[in-house]
């Protein structure tokens, strides 16, 4: 295709997109409206000071730590009483507290962020290299924040009782104990849940309603052991840090696996996937 013709139909995707739009208020959001939306947005994220995104994404870190805070709580309280399988399970309930948090309070996530990021660069608002440039330093934060709130927690949860370092082996012996294959893929699935919910809250319009979507997704993830890269970069570290059973590999192979797929996972599966679906429906004029 020629340039010319490219942009010849980069125009009128964009003018579908400007004249996509639901009913009423109360109708539910049409494709092309939740894509303008979602585009409108990711391309705000990009005109944001690198401060502001790096602080941003430390607070995402830092808050997604909440989950990890009740997930070991919830462990540790029913250690005996029912078996570590179904403690597993019933995490599930507690896991979606911390990303609630975070995306309510409008934190930047990079799993939450990834196909909202992505879809600028495929309506050509944006390029590869600022999509690549935005996802490091969103990386970056998220992953510092969990660092710090990492340290803090294994401190203050055996001193309040709540929790012991044992625990927190156990966990990240849980997360890393599958194949790169299985972790890669398992992320890939996770990072596809997570932009669908990024989608489903684009169409949601009020509070509850976004509350229900992230329990959903999140507790979803939680029940079905997928990995999450943010979370589980608390979970791991902290095993690092405090137990002679995780090593630096370990800790490295889970979280590059984990980055990779969660993704490619959004960006492929949900912004690719949706952008498409929207402009293969336009005759080219």
């Amino acid at each position: 295709m020629s340039d010319k013709e490219e942009a010849k139909k980069q125009r009128s995707i964009d003018s579908e997109l400007k004249k996509s739009s639901s009913i009423s208020k109360d109708a539910s959001k049409s494709h092309g409206e939740i894509l303008k939306q979602q585009i409108t947005e990711g391309q705000e994220t990009y005109d944001r000071k690198p401060i502001s995104l790096l602080l941003s994404s430390v607070t995402a870190g830092l808050e997604i730590g909440f989950s990890y805070l009740l997930i070991c709580t919830v462990f540790q309280f029913f250690s005996g009483v029912i078996t570590e399988e179904n403690s597993y399970k019933l995490i599930s309930l507690v896991y979606p507290v911390g990303f609630i948090m975070v995306i309510l309070g409008q934190s930047i996530l990079f799993t939450e962020q990834t196909s909202l990021l992505t879809l600028p660069v495929l309506n050509k608002k944006r390029s590869i290299g600022s999509l690549l440039k935005i996802w490091f330093v969103v990386i970056s934060g998220n992953m510092i924040g969990g660092y710090l709130i990492s340290f803090l927690l294994m401190w203050i949860g055996p001193r309040l009782g709540i929790f012991n370092l044992s625990t927190v082996e156990k966990i990240a012996l849980h997360v890393t104990e599958f194949s790169p294959l299985v972790i890669l893929t398992s992320a890939v699935l996770a990072g596809w849940l997570m932009g669908l919910l990024s989608w489903l809250l684009t169409s949601s319009r009020d509070t509850l309603s976004r509350i229900v979507i992230i329990f959903i997704i999140t507790a979803m993830m939680s029940f079905t052991g997928l990995h999450h890269s943010i979370i589980g970069n608390v979970e791991v570290f902290s095993g690092l840090v405090s137990s002679d059973k995780i090593n630096l590999l370990n800790y490295l192979n889970f979280q590059f696996f984990a980055l990779l797929g969660n993704a490619i996972g959004g960006a492929v599966f949900v912004a690719l996937l949706k952008y498409r679906a929207f402009v293969s429906n336009i005759d080219i004029k």
